[in-house]
């Protein structure tokens, strides 16, 4: 991973850099704060205050700087669908007077922290968040994490107003559903999760994917099109990010063997009926929840097994004579 994702570090430094030199001094104290593993391990996508800066509080060019550093953490695929979920945020505001807000780029209530120095040799961060979104980076020498990456939309589906019929990540729900469709019934039935759906994905805010129930159909049991199917659905997810870091997941997964990841379905078959689904491996889990708002209100999320929020990277890195940061 090192080698392939140097240039996306020098990137985000860059960035993150030009962004900073446009803050005044109270806006730099807001945002910069010490690489401190607690506060990192802190993340959340529900609506509420975090640390840092409002972005509301920045001014069209720093805003500006803010989306220059924002976009690095995804690819082109993945900026267009950063774009339908801050742009569902907007319709949602639109439909309800009493919280609209203007946003020519980024919703106001999104934060913006940075935690380190860009500028130096030791470990860094940083995070853009608000409802439904928490985009980041940890950046560890060359090296470059941007998993937990969170995305979801309310509602997922515009239902109603000129924007009626609008959709935001369709193909993350529309891959799954087509999966769990072709299964042979016996394949279904291992599939398949009795009761009804979770309320939301399992590994919520979690600091470390642990203890993320194994079960589902492994690959071993699909045939070559169910198999295409799950694959698909799993780039969908990792390929959000740039693609050196989507290829470094994928080559950590395929190293991992395929065999053993597992998809479950739980929940209504049909659009319109709330469901969630999981695709989990040695080395990551995608989850999906729609279950809010009769099946209109999607939460979806990729984690990384091994390299969460740095995970073993940090690891490593403090484990060669580094010293760790308090917390």
């Amino acid at each position: 991973m090192t080698t392939a994702t140097a240039p996306l570090a020098r990137a985000m430094r860059r960035a993150a850099a030009d962004l900073l030199d446009t803050l005044d001094p109270d806006q730099r104290r807001a945002v910069l704060g010490p690489f401190a593993t607690a506060e990192w391990h802190t993340w959340t996508y529900l609506p509420g205050e975090r640390p840092g800066l409002l972005l509301g509080r920045l001014t069209p060019a720093q805003r500006d700087r803010a989306q220059d550093l924002l976009e690095t953490a995804f690819s082109p695929r993945g900026r267009s669908d950063l774009a339908m979920v801050l742009r569902t945020e907007e319709i949602r505001r639109e439909l309800s007077p009493a919280d609209a807000s203007p946003a020519p780029h980024l919703d106001p209530v999104y934060w913006l922290r940075v935690l380190g120095r860009p500028d130096g040799a030791e470990p860094w961060a940083w995070r853009i968040s608000g409802h439904h979104l928490v985009a980041q980076a940890t950046v560890v020498g060359d090296a470059v994490v941007t998993a937990p990456q969170f995305v979801g939309a309310q509602p997922a589906e515009i239902t109603r107003g000129p924007h009626r019929g609008f959709q935001s990540l369709p193909r993350e729900q529309d891959l799954a559903r087509q999966l769990v469709l072709v299964l042979e019934e016996d394949q279904r039935r291992v599939a398949l999760t009795p009761g009804p759906a979770p309320d939301d994905v399992l590994t919520r805010q979690d600091p470390a994917v642990v203890g993320f129930p194994e079960r589902g159909l492994p690959r071993s049991r699909m045939d070559r099109r169910q198999g295409a199917l799950l694959e698909a659905l799993v780039r969908q997810y990792l390929e959000r990010s740039p693609a050196a870091v989507a290829d470094a997941a994928w080559a950590d997964a395929a190293d991992a063997g395929w065999d053993e990841v597992r998809f479950t379905w739980a929940g209504g078959l049909e659009r319109g009926e709330g469901h969630y689904y999981a695709v989990s491996g040695p080395t990551f889990v995608l989850e999906y929840d729609n279950t809010q708002e009769s099946g209109n209100h999607v939460h979806c999320v990729w984690r990384d097994r091994r390299h969460d929020l740095g995970g073993d990277l940090l690891a490593q890195h403090y484990a060669v004579g580094h010293r760790p940061p308090p917390g």
